[in-house]
């Protein structure tokens, strides 16, 4: 390795803190996340609302203002981006369950979940506002103390 790249690695830790979408009602999509029964963070605002998760934060941002926060144009109504989001569980009847709750909460299911080819198990959700969610057992992804996963 070289200097250059230690520097690099340095300066760009492999790690996600913060996932934020844009969304069309601010209020109406913090409900649908509590209702998954993610808290709301203190650090919410008027402006934008987060949620901590096992490893990072999730914020909702209304969509223009992400746009323009971003210096790009605000696309309008949504459509596959080419990103999902993931929360793997433990087991195919954690799936199962997580994925009631979600459905409960307002949720639209895309694809439900079905035993995969690579040996694990994965369905597919949207949020109020079209945002791709997958819920996924893969038995080959073990999870840590903390709840993280653990990867090789």
């Amino acid at each position: 390795m070289t200097a250059q790249n230690s520097a690099a690695r340095a300066a760009f830790p492999a790690r996600i803190s913060i996932v934020t979408l844009g969304v069309s009602d601010l209020e109406r999509s913090a409900r649908f996340y509590e209702d998954l029964g993610w808290k709301r963070s203190s650090a919410s605002s008027p402006e934008i609302v987060w949620f901590r998760t096992a490893d990072s934060a999730l914020g909702l941002f209304p969509s223009e203002e992400l746009a323009a926060d971003a210096g790009v144009p605000a696309t309008g109504e949504p459509s596959f981006r080419g990103v999902t989001l993931a929360v793997n569980l433990e087991s195919p009847a954690l799936v199962d369950a997580a994925l009631r709750t979600a459905v409960e909460a307002g949720a639209v299911v895309v694809k439900p979940p079905v035993p995969t080819s690579w040996g694990g198990y994965s369905g597919y959700f949207e949020d109020p506002d079209g945002h791709l969610w997958e819920l996924a057992h893969n038995p080959f992804f073990p999870f840590t103390e903390a709840g993280s996963l653990d990867l090789p």
